[in-house]
């Protein structure tokens, strides 16, 4: 079992004009992220539009990111509301090599840890040769896992839950297991993290602050002086302010057009609120 540690970010999707998934643009994307910074890129989360994309073309993209330089250091993202269907993209996954997969539990319908525990149970007795980082993140899918949920599936499949990203915050200071990657979801937590244990981050901002969290990351485990840590907070507070998603792509889009080109019911920053996130970025020196 390899343990997954570092600076990861949820990778953005690229699409055309016609809001179709641009497999090529997506990819250099998440290249580009380990190129500046990432140990790696959790491909198809919640910032890359996963839930509004469609499967053809998430295969597709599969198909191509198989032949990537870093396909190692690509986290799959194969949550979806359907059993069937989750376990059916993480054979397609699988056959194209893929092991280390991201998977948020089912939306919309309320349900508690035992259903949980069921839902992850049966991927792992269908596919028993995969790791899981689970997906915390209560504010999308409407379900938080509790200490005793997880402690619950890695005490019963401890080859193959092997982290968490923790995007609702109840989880990365108090819940300590030997041997399992405890991923916070923001850089706000990072360096608090690493303190407690910590595995690293998986985060949205990531697609642009790669380099400045790579560097308290480095610097926390070479000793050094904490010198960009503050700065990297309140980069990440500025984009709080706004729909994450929709904030990456405005900022992104003033450098590349297609950034613009966005899944509804998510749409591009107003004027007034890209020129607000522009400005304040602008008033800590940090540009992309």
């Amino acid at each position: 079992m390899s343990k997954i540690n570092g600076i990861y970010a949820a990778g953005l999707s690229v699409l055309d004009e016609n809001l179709a998934l641009d497999v090529k643009k997506t990819i250099k994307h998440a290249e580009n992220l380990i190129d500046n910074g990432c140990h790696g890129v959790a491909i198809f989360g919640s910032t890359g539009q996963a839930q509004l994309l469609s499967v053809s073309e998430k295969i597709s993209l599969l198909n191509e990111l198989s032949k990537s330089k870093y396909k190692d250091a690509y986290l799959i993202g194969t949550g979806l509301n359907s059993l069937n269907e989750t376990i059916n993209l993480i054979s397609i996954s699988k056959s194209l090599g893929f092991k280390n997969f991201l998977i948020m539990p089912p939306a919309y319908y309320k349900y508690g840890d035992d259903e949980a525990f069921n839902f992850y149970s049966r991927i792992i007795n269908t596919h028993q040769d995969i790791q899981i980082v689970l997906y915390n993140f209560e504010k999308l899918c409407g379900y938080k896992f509790s200490s005793e949920c997880v402690q619950k599936l890695v005490g019963k499949f401890p080859k193959q839950i092997v982290g968490v990203k923790d995007s609702s915050y109840n989880l990365f200071e108090t819940l300590k297991i030997d041997n399992f990657s405890m991923l916070p979801g923001s850089e706000s937590k990072l360096l608090k993290g690493l303190k407690l244990g910590c595995s690293g981050i998986i985060t949205a901002t990531c697609n642009v602050t790669s380099k400045l969290a790579r560097k308290v990351f480095d610097d926390f485990n070479n000793k050094k002086e904490q010198t960009e840590n503050e700065r990297l907070c309140k980069v990440r507070a500025v984009f709080d302010q706004f729909n994450l998603v929709s904030a990456l792509h405005t900022l992104m889009g003033t450098k590349e057009s297609e950034y613009n080109n966005i899944l509804p019911p998510i749409s591009i920053l107003d004027k007034e609120k890209k020129e607000k996130l522009i400005l304040e970025l602008n008033s800590l020196n940090f540009k992309i």
